[in-house]
């Protein structure tokens, strides 16, 4: 008998007014797995992810997160259970270096407070765990830099290990290759790759290529509905996935 899901959606839909933006969506997403969610574009993909962030209210269903219902959790509470979405409340304050905007993170996550800057500066184990952080998504060598000198690939790179310094259980990336090159599309593939050692992710990719090199598991939402969930090779070859999505010559895993 397999495990029960770190993150159990049941039956979620979303309207706008007469917008149907998700539809009974359900999926299971299994703890220590890279979790693919893909789709065309205007497919509900973010609509989703907003919702399991708790930054959209669901109109029907439920999300379960080890196994407790948080459908009426707000984000806040969501990531202090350990569910994070990447990007969501990471400014990059561009005035300041990568390590103090790390440290800001950090501060964030412990409760202290933001009004002042200076007594943050004195904190040298808060420092000493942002410069940890910095490392582990490759830019401890950037540490003393500008944010205006970042690419965009290590700015991305920057606002996952913002959203890491929680140390959450889940992180829910969105479209986190969006506007790379090949260099730093791999880049952060690998950091991705690196990622899933610590924690579950849920990733939102248009790289179809990258999700299946990645990814456990793979749901495929098209119309605001999963029409198909499974093993990567698997759902590469499912007949309806090629014909809304993939397109012909898809099928053939590579």
């Amino acid at each position: 008998m397999s495990a029960a899901p770190l993150l159990d959606v049941r039956g979620l839909s979303k309207r706008f007014g007469g917008l149907v933006a998700n539809d009974d969506v359900s999926l299971q997403v299994q703890s220590g797995h890279v979790h693919a969610l893909i789709g065309p574009n205007g497919a509900g993909k973010t609509t989703l992810v907003s919702q399991l962030a708790g930054q959209l209210r669901s109109d029907q269903g439920r999300v379960l997160f080890d196994g407790h219902d948080i459908s009426a959790f707000s984000t806040h509470q969501r990531a202090l259970r350990g569910l994070v979405r990447s990007f969501q409340i990471t400014r990059l304050f561009r005035s300041f270096s990568v390590l103090d905007n790390m440290a800001l993170a950090l501060q964030a996550v412990s409760g202290s407070s933001l009004r002042a800057w200076r007594p943050v500066a004195r904190e040298t184990a808060l420092f000493d765990q942002a410069r940890s952080v910095l490392a582990e998504v490759g830019l401890d060598a950037k540490a003393a830099h500008a944010i205006d000198q970042l690419s965009h690939g290590e700015r991305r790179a920057l606002e996952v290990g913002m959203a890491l310094a929680s140390r959450p259980r889940l992180v829910l990336l969105d479209e986190p290759m969006a506007g790379m090159g090949q260099e730093e599309s791999a880049r952060i593939e690998q950091l991705i790759g690196t990622l899933r050692q610590r924690s579950t992710v849920v990733l939102i990719e248009h790289d179809v290529d990258a999700v299946f090199r990645l990814a456990d598991r793979v749901s495929v939402l098209v119309g605001g509905r999963i029409i198909a969930s499974g093993e990567p090779d698997a759902v590469r070859r499912d007949p309806e996935v090629i014909a809304a999505y993939l397109g012909d010559g898809a099928e053939a895993p590579r």
